[in-house]
């Protein structure tokens, strides 16, 4: 049995994977430690409730998730200096893959307090795993990003990358936008698209952007659950045209010259550039630079 508490006696950290669909994913080692530690971090305790109750265990739950945790750290940091266990939970899967979690464990690891991760299931990992993709390589890149301009600079960012596959988190309400994106912009790749992993209706939906689509229209009712899309490029399109770096100063400038506009405007137009590769904050700052440079 895992020991609660270190040899100078503080408490110890566990980072605990929970079952994404399916109780019986759930360990024998995680189940234990879940009964045994004084204290659960949970992302959403309604949630995490479920769980315990299947498990048959009744535990003291608390509060962890993305809008309090830099505060909640705190509080878990204290009990485990006190010599309290506590263990880390999330919704489904493991902690702090795309979940809450890294804010406490960032500051157990700096106050010198044991951390120790008990594997388990994860979406991303599972999802990669029945893709039959080149997985020599892969990069997980969590939610894919909203906003054309960002979806853009990614876009560019993976062609200029010697990885060819790529795992992706997606909501069921953005799904079929994600997966036309790829197809307006005549990506030459394959898809997995995987939703409700290790339930009973788990689906992976394969083939090319086209296929992909047409199989999710083909479905209805694809709009529930959690998706995960794992995605291999063509080797060809991977560096498949010359990329100039230019400083993010020098696009502004050129953009205040040919349209005549101010600072502010510039930005807005570099970021509609498809090709242009920098975020909003990048830009700004080096809107500020130019501002002291010349005034």
């Amino acid at each position: 049995m895992d020991k609660m508490q270190s040899e100078d006696g503080r408490g110890v950290l566990f980072i605990v994977a929970t079952p994404i669909g399916n109780a019986r994913d759930m360990s024998p080692r995680g189940t234990e430690i879940l009964e045994s530690v004084d204290v659960i971090a949970a992302e959403d305790t309604r949630r995490s409730m479920v769980l315990l109750g299947k498990l048959g265990i009744r535990n003291k739950l608390a509060s962890n998730h993305k809008f309090n945790e830099h505060g909640k750290a705190r509080y878990f940091i204290d009990l485990l200096k006190a010599g309290q266990s506590v263990a880390v939970i999330t919704d489904a899967g493991t902690p702090c893959i795309s979940d809450p979690g890294n804010e406490l464990i960032r500051s157990a690891v700096d106050e010198g307090i044991r951390v120790v991760g008990v594997p388990g299931p994860c979406a991303a990992v599972t999802a990669l795993s029945i893709s039959g993709f080149d997985l020599s390589g892969f990069v997980f890149r969590g939610f894919f990003p909203r906003e054309n301009a960002d979806r853009g600079r990614l876009l560019a960012q993976m062609r200029r990358g010697a990885i060819r596959t790529y795992a992706f988190y997606e909501s069921p309400k953005r799904v079929m936008d994600t997966v036309e994106y790829f197809l307006r912009e005549e990506v030459p790749c394959r898809m997995c698209l995987c939703n409700d992993l290790t339930k009973l209706h788990e689906t992976a939906f394969r083939g090319t952007p086209a296929a992909v689509r047409d199989q999710l229209l083909a479905k209805g009712a694809y709009e529930k659950g959690e998706f995960c899309l794992i995605l291999e490029l063509a080797p060809e399109y991977l560096a498949a045209r010359e990329e100039h770096v230019v400083s993010a100063e020098a696009l502004l400038v050129d953009a205040m010259v040919r349209q005549g506009c101010r600072p502010k405007d510039a930005i807005r137009a570099v970021l509609a550039d498809e090709a242009n590769t920098y975020s909003k904050n990048e830009l700004y700052a080096a809107s500020l630079r130019l501002k002291e440079l010349f005034g």
